[in-house]
Parts: C-alpha cells; structure tokens; sequence
C-alpha cells in the first residue's frame, strides 16, 4: 500500500472536508449498505471512511474513483457524516499527489474543460449551435431569465432535443429568455466531485464574472447538476441569483395556465428520479405535477422512487469513466422500466438520460423502450 505522506497534511485535508461530522462516524456500515454498488460489486464507504481518517489512502485502489455522489449514504447515516464530501477530499488529495491516478478519461474531461470550457473537448464556437434555427435569442438585460441548457445538450446531438424542446416551451408560453451561447462556460460541477477544486474555481468565476457583465437575475437550469452548483456552490464564489429548474418552471407554467396541451399522449412512462434534483435538492413534486398534467399519459413511479431512488451512475465525474457492462445502475433501471411495462423511460437530467440510452441500445431495446426528458414529453403532447 502506498500512502499519502505527509499523514498529518492528508488529515487535515479530509477533516476540514468532513468537518466536525467526520468525527461522529461509528462504523456502523450503513453507507456500505444502502451504497447501489454493492448491487453489482462490493463497495465499502465506511471501511473507506476508516482509511481516510487515518490517511491510509491505498493510491493505487480504483476504488475512490468509484463514488457517484447519489446521497442515498448521507441521506441515511444515523450521525451526519458528510461521506461523499469526505471521499471528495480523498480525490483532491490523489489529484495533488499524483494527478495520473484519476482514469484517463477523466483527466480528458479536465483538458476539454481547461481548454475549450466544456468537457466533451468540443469546440466553444459551436457550444450554441443546437439553437440555431429555434429563434433563440442571446440574453440582454430585457430577458426575464437565462435559460443554461448544460454542456451535454449543448454538445451531445443525442441531447439537442432537450435544449430545443425547452427552448419552444419557454417561448409558446411566453417567458422572456435568452442564452449566452458561446461565451458561457461549463459549471464545473463535475470536475469539482472528481477533486480537481482548482479548475472548478476557475470555470465558476470566470461564469459569475460574466453573469454579472450581462445583467443575469434569474437561471433555468435543464441540469440538475448545473443547478446544485449554481444554486448551492456559486453564492460562496460571490454568484448567487435565483436558480430555478426547468420542471420548477414546466409545472408552474401549466399551473397558470401557459401551456396548453393540444392532444394527448397514449405512452405508459416511468418516471425515474435523478440524485441531483431529488436527494441533493428535494425536488420531487414539481415533474411529477407536469407528467400528471399531460392528457392520456398513463405514468408511474420505478421501484425504488423519491428519496430510495437508485443512482443512473452519471454522477461525481463517473460520467466520464467507463464503467464495465454488468456493473452498470442504468442497465438494472431499464430493466426495471421494462418489467413495469413501460414504452418510455422518463427522467429530468441529461446524465441520466445519456446512460439509459446506452443501456438500451446495449440491451437490444430500441423498439421497445424510448428515452425521454420531460421536456421532450411536453412538446410531444402539445
């Protein structure tokens, strides 16, 4: 085992991440077993948490690199503990010790976002280019909201559909938005889950910077993710407006009755909540308000639902690792949807909506399961 040296710097490190909590842990092993790894591979968070506190960390073991930072262990430890911002902690340490021991696609991810502000190393002249033809405008101080779509719809054709089916919602009911197109940059998010606190800084202040030059008041967020940041880590940079989700806003349009749903749609829909806008957040009403608001939707919740929800395993920079087939959460939901007799597998995060599109092309069921933001959803009933 190679240790990080020295001890007492390492421990310093995790204890100001955990703060007073990290103290309080009593080996219980409850994290371990609410942990959805262990539904495909064993995964101990509290052995972890026991090595950390030491500074015991192994820097060859992949496993730190394993976390999706879904909640569901803090969420249910009985004393506090902040264990995902703990093992974070462990990250950042591995990252300053050693930067080669995070997997290579993720150092990728990092240089994309260094370089060109986006991690999927696309060019940033072309970060607005899933607008082009929807009539879009670039914000200016007359728009009542910002509208950040998030890299992956912004880069991701696979995801177009999500940006531009918000975008024509927002603009049939009449909202005031615009975009920042290609000055905008990605969250950061992402890499600051995975450790590298450093560029996360970087890309959230040059971001607050430019919300400020251009007026922003307001942000809808399609991201759970880029909300939590926006909305939780930005005010402690300086940034802090009014963040709100876009299912916030879908539900509230059709509430005052903004959107108006010409026909129905005879789809039976699963609905699957993303850690992000459900444990992190307590988001949990707000879409289902607007699946219950579409005509001949016949809808459910999956089997584990609302605070129990089971991680896709896009979250904490594991959308940027590959994860082995058989050991993939998405696989196991869309399973799932398929036994509860679902046509469409619906969610509120494009992280989720990316891995569940991969789980159901490698399962061969494209005839038989559609993927589906809500968003999506809207526009198709309208």
């Amino acid at each position: 085992m190679e240790i990080v040296e020295p001890l007492e710097e390492a421990i310093d490190l995790i204890q100001e991440a955990g703060g007073e909590a990290f103290k309080l842990c009593f080996q219980c092993g409850l994290c371990s077993a609410s942990c959805p790894w262990n539904l495909v591979r064993t995964f101990m968070p509290h052995r972890m948490i026991c090595e950390s506190r030491y500074g015991l960390v192994d820097l060859e073991d992949e496993a730190w690199w394993r976390c999706t930072t879904c909640n569901l262990c803090v969420s249910r430890c009985p004393r506090g503990v902040a264990i995902t911002d703990v093992l974070g902690a462990v990250r950042k340490i591995l990252l300053d010790f050693e930067y080669r021991m995070a997997p290579a696609s993720l150092r990728s991810a990092m240089g994309g976002l260094g370089g060109e502000g986006n991690p999927w190393g696309g060019k940033r002249e072309e970060r607005s280019k899933w607008a082009e033809g929807t009539g879009v405008e670039i914000f200016n101080t007359e728009h009542e909201a910002l509208y950040a779509p998030c890299c992956a719809p912004a880069y991701d054709t696979r995801l177009w559909g999500v940006a531009r089916a918000t975008s024509r919602i927002l603009q049939q009911a009449g909202v005031s938005f615009g975009i920042l197109g290609n000055r905008e940059s990605c969250c950061g998010e992402s890499v600051r889950k995975a450790g590298n606190r450093e560029l996360f800084e970087t890309l959230a202040e040059k971001n607050i910077a430019l919300f400020r030059e251009s007026g922003v008041r307001t942000i809808i967020a399609t991201s759970p993710h880029c909300y939590t940041t926006f909305k939780q880590d930005y005010p402690k940079l300086g940034g802090e407006v009014e963040v709100l989700h876009v299912t916030e806003v879908l539900a509230r349009l059709i509430a005052e009755g903004r959107i108006a749903f010409g026909g129905g749609l005879r789809k039976k829909a699963v609905y699957h909540d993303p850690c992000y806008l459900g444990r992190h957040n307590g988001i949990y009403d707000a879409p289902r308000a607007v699946l219950a608001a579409i005509p001949g939707l016949e809808w459910t919740d999956e089997l584990n639902s609302r605070e129990n929800s089971l991680c896709c395993g896009g979250g904490g920079g594991r959308i940027w690792m590959e994860t082995p087939k058989g050991e993939r959460f998405s696989d196991i939901l869309v399973a799932q949807a398929i036994e509860q007799g679902a046509d469409i597998l619906v969610t509120a995060c494009p992280y989720c909506i990316l891995n569940f599109k991969d789980s159901v092309v490698t399962a061969g069921l494209e005839d038989r399961l559609e993927v589906m933001d809500i968003s999506e959803m809207v526009v198709r009933a309208l």
